[in-house]
């Protein structure tokens, strides 16, 4: 995700989910430094993709910034604070997932 990696996302990581999960298509999976590092990294991701004509289904946390979640139906963008990424593990908890190149696009 070109907006994530502009605005200095940590920690990039785009799983399929294809054939795993009937929900989504892929997880996008970032970290900010700061609650409001991460909050701006998931304003900046709205804002890209509804430049693209791609408007969010649904939006959890944004105004905490502590884990946002952005569902675009094909594809959910995790944006978490350090912390909480390293306590949920999504990474591991979809352990069965193949990791995508950071050029994934939308």
């Amino acid at each position: 995700m070109e907006a994530l990696e502009a605005h200095k996302a940590q920690d990039l990581l785009v799983l399929d989910l294809r054939g795993l999960c009937d929900a989504t298509d892929y997880f996008v999976i970032a970290s900010g430094t700061s609650d409001t590092h991460v909050r701006a990294l998931a304003e900046h991701v709205v804002e890209s993709l509804n430049r693209k004509g791609s408007r969010p289904h649904h939006v959890e946390g944004l105004p905490a910034g502590r884990w946002v979640l952005l569902d675009f139906v094909d594809f959910v963008v995790h944006v978490f604070h350090p912390s909480l990424r390293q306590f949920y593990q999504l990474e591991r908890l979809w352990a069965d997932a193949p990791a995508v190149s950071s050029g994934f696009s939308r």
